[in-house]
């Protein structure tokens, strides 16, 4: 969508640089509640300088007593040119110069019954001659159980409905969650990445609205994710269970080569690597014609990898 030409201010400077505080602080306050809830590891961290532009702190956890890996990275990048892939549909972007800040996480548990999570927020600015030509606010998390249980599903889904009630309530829930369901779709396998949760992509309509949803959002991952943590943390497992989410894992990292954006981005863009492929599991296996026998805890997990009207199908007694 086209958008109009707004004079850069020093309001527009002092705006980025909320965003920008907001989200060192967001990371900071994500790590000091994973490494309580872990109890073993801490998170380690890695500040880097990107050559045309910018840079961030990368924070890995890893081998903790509940998560083998937890990365969360924080960016402040810029650059003068664009990818093709950023300005295929945006004709208004060509030639502008541009900086992006944003906070990333994901985080793969060792307990198959604890889901693998993701979470992003982030704020785009383009310049040109003087004039921003683009802003926007993205972001959203889902959440990919390997064993669901209908009460974290829910719990999940109740928490982004919550947290969308004052910025449009229902519609907006209903909009973001179904724009969650379309792009974590793995069009190769016919499945969606997990149970969903929110996307928003390109909101800049009202720069102080769009980005106390963002706020919204990002607060509210640790709310969502936390209390399903501390429910299946002790969850008893054996080999068959880790073998499978080992296996699932695998369409985790099909997603996040084969269509994140995000990723795409990074990588065409000259970001950091190591930084960009944090996302991936540590431990991975691919295994050819896998199916799950009938009626097995694995095989129900297929009801699960279809977009679903959550609130409404799933009773809880």
């Amino acid at each position: 969508m086209p958008r109009m030409e707004t004079p850069a201010t020093q309001e527009d400077d002092a705006g980025f640089a909320r965003v920008r505080d907001y989200l060192t602080g967001l990371q900071d306050r994500i790590c000091a509640a994973i490494e309580g809830a872990d109890g073993a590891a801490r998170f380690r961290e890695d500040t880097w300088v990107r050559a045309e532009g910018g840079g961030g702190r990368t924070r890995i956890l890893r081998d903790g007593a509940v998560f083998e890996q937890a990365g969360i990275g924080f960016s402040d990048v810029s650059g003068t040119k664009l990818p093709p892939s950023a300005t295929a549909a945006r004709p208004e972007l060509v030639g502008a110069t541009w900086r992006a800040v944003g906070v990333s996480l994901v985080f793969h548990p060792r307990n198959p019954y604890i889901p693998t999570t993701h979470a992003n927020v982030r704020h785009f600015r383009a310049m040109r001659d003087g004039q921003t030509v683009a802003w926007w606010f993205g972001g959203g998390f889902d959440l990919t159980p390997y064993y669901p249980f209908d009460e974290d599903v829910l719990h999940w889904h109740r928490t982004a409905r919550a947290l969308c009630e004052p910025f449009g309530g229902q519609a907006r829930y209903d909009a973001h969650k179904r724009w969650c369901d379309e792009y974590f779709f793995l069009k190769h396998r016919d499945e969606t990445r997990g149970v969903g949760g929110l996307f928003f992509d390109d909101l800049h309509q009202d720069f102080e609205g769009d980005f106390a949803y963002q706020r919204a959002v990002g607060d509210g991952f640790l709310e969502a994710y936390l209390p399903i943590v501390e429910r299946r943390r002790d969850t008893p497992f054996g080999q068959g269970e880790r073998d499978f989410q080992l296996y699932r894992r695998g369409r985790y990292v099909e997603f996040n080569l084969v269509y994140d954006r995000g990723t795409l981005f990074g990588l065409q863009s000259g970001g950091r690597t190591e930084s960009i492929l944090m996302s991936l599991p540590p431990l991975v296996r691919w295994e050819y014609g896998f199916t799950p026998d009938a009626g097995s805890s694995e095989a129900r997990l297929a009801d699960y990898l279809r977009p679903r009207d959550w609130l409404s199908e799933l009773v809880v007694p």
